[in-house]
């Protein structure tokens, strides 16, 4: 029984080699001469649990991404062009479109409203084929039922409010002696406390440990992190640029870490976190009103689900929003807590890419296996918060609204509460259903596409500069192969010209021994020849 699996070798050594262990089979056929290939394509997985390969090379380029727009000297983003001929004349057309549609709804016409409807969503697609970003309107027409106020709560202090500039970069500092610098910022944010806590992260009293406010905040920590971005961009008077990571505390609080493009000082970071919180206007989710096994049952006739007792239709999500009076409280207010750090950075510290590695070291875990629960006390209070993310509303659209007795938003048959699908439910995630990387629209000025394409164009041209342009990652492009006269297909398993996993692991690992091979010859027939050199490096911090 000691003796190691043949596939759990192959796996390891695939590891060792930066093989993805999960490969997908794809066909790829050249549509001139019909000639077809199974190639072995990456999973892309995100977690070490699924592809250690895989997520260590998303990983790093997270890390590029960070590295990229951490320290920049001038704007990321240039002005838009100007649109072109075509584009305002497609524009022109799409008002005459627009017109049209309203005499249509007035004269009562769904027919000729579905028409010009059509013919709005291909003008919309011809928009976007000439290179216009978005949409001239809107696709929902409707426009909110209900607003709330925004007027600031009386327990939250007031905060500066400057115009915003649009600018992402921080201010220049200058020396006696005429040097400058612009450095910037490690910010940490985290949630309030629910009570004591022992050095492990385990509750010192978990009687009392709020666990229902714990699994709340973890849910609504999203929006709570949007909000402290806008309030700080209205504090500072310039749109402050950031790329976040979240990863849990351990007491599984979520836990933000943010490079920051700029300094602000540490007193106004506090104030803008001391003065940001977000309001759940949701109907009541205190006391359940059906328990398992007397639950609402849904009716056919009505679309709905009716009172296991009096057989009438619960309130539907928009009546149960409708009666929150004005005067009423939210549903739940989450807050930042009162630990903040902030740490100033400059671009050319020995400090930076610690950091870097730093905010990204959980990315390849879930959250549950950030920090190892080694200790009973541990495992019980994961149990205990599993258990409160149960029951608890996630969003609108979450069944378990009916054990409140509330019908969710869009309801359908066969929902049962505490068995939601939505991600927040889930214990790898522990309430926290967003994104683990939170990165602003203007830190880099390129997308995470635009980073994969510089990091594959980096290894196209050190394949050139060795003369490997005919075998490995580059062998398609040589030889002539042309992307829009190839046809990707993925292979399902049921497919008879699917191989079997273990072959295309085996071919994978095989496929990159040859490469390393031909790179390791290559190199050493130009020693001397070639300049040393390294991975992608943006401007402005070689």
């Amino acid at each position: 029984m000691r003796m190691p699996l043949a596939r759990a070798v192959v796996e390891t050594v695939a590891v060792e080699n930066g093989v993805c262990v999960r490969p997908m089979a794809m066909r790829r056929t050249n549509l001139d001469t019909g000639e077809t290939a199974i190639i072995p394509v990456p999973c892309g997985a995100t977690l070490a649990s699924k592809c250690p390969p895989c997520a260590e090379k998303a990983r790093r380029l997270r890390m590029a991404q960070c590295k990229a727009g951490w320290h920049l000297d001038d704007e990321p983003l240039p002005d838009p062009d100007p649109p072109s001929a075509e584009a305002k004349i497609l524009a022109g057309f799409r008002a005459d479109l627009e017109a049209v549609r309203r005499e249509a709804e007035r004269d009562s016409d769904p027919a000729g409203v579905a028409e010009i409807d059509e013919l709005i969503g291909q003008v919309d697609e011809e928009l976007n084929a000439l290179g216009v970003r978005g949409k001239a309107a809107p696709d929902d027409r409707d426009r909110p039922r209900r607003a709330r106020s925004t007027r600031r709560r009386q327990d939250a202090p007031d905060l500066p409010r400057l115009p915003v500039d649009k600018r992402t970069i921080g201010r220049t500092y200058e020396a006696t002696d005429g040097t400058t610098w612009r450095p910037s910022m490690f910010l940490t944010l985290t949630c309030d406390t629910y009570g004591r806590v022992n050095s492990d992260g385990s509750p010192v009293d978990p009687g009392s440990y709020d666990y229902r406010r714990a699994a709340r905040d973890a849910i609504h920590f999203p929006k709570l992190i949007d909000r402290f971005w806008q309030n700080l961009r209205r504090a500072v008077g310039w749109e402050v640029q950031y790329f976040a990571a979240l990863e849990p505390q351990r007491r599984l609080a979520p836990h933000l870490h943010a490079a920051i493009r700029g300094t602000i000082p540490r007193l106004l970071l506090r104030q803008v976190a001391a003065a940001t919180y977000h309001q759940v206007w949701w109907p009541a989710a205190d006391r359940p009103v059906y328990e398992d096994g007397h639950l609402p049952a849904w009716d056919d006739d009505t679309a709905g689900y009716l009172d296991p007792d009096t057989a009438r239709p619960l309130p539907t999500w928009d009546e149960a929003l409708d009666e929150i009076g004005e005067d009423d409280e939210p549903a739940h207010v989450v807050r930042l807590g009162p630990q903040l750090r902030a740490d100033g950075v400059t671009a050319n510290s020995a400090h930076t890419g610690r950091m870097i590695g730093y905010l990204t070291k959980y990315l390849t875990k879930s959250l549950d296996a950030c920090h190892a629960a080694t200790s009973e006390a541990q495992r019980r209070h994961v149990d205990r918060l599993a258990a409160a993310l149960r029951y608890e509303p996630c969003s609108p659209t979450c069944s378990n609204w009916l054990r409140f007795g509330v019908q969710p938003k869009n309801p359908k048959p066969g929902l049962v509460p505490g068995r939601c699908r939505g991600k927040a439910h889930r214990r790898e995630t522990l309430g926290f259903g967003g994104r683990r990387v939170l990165v602003s629209r203007k830190w880099s000025g390129k997308t995470l596409t635009d980073h994969r394409a510089d990091r594959v164009a980096w290894v196209r041209e050190q394949l050139e500069a060795l003369g490997q342009t005919d075998t490995g990652p580059v062998a398609s492009a040589a030889s002539g192969l042309d992307p829009a006269r190839t046809a990707w297909t993925l292979l399902r398993p049921g497919d008879p010209a699917a191989p079997r996993r273990e072959h295309l692991l085996l071919q994978a690992v095989a496929q990159r021994h040859a490469w390393r091979a031909q790179l390791d010859a290559a190199r050493r027939a130009t020693a001397g020849e070639l300049p040393a050199t390294g991975p992608p490096v943006p401007a402005h911090a070689a």
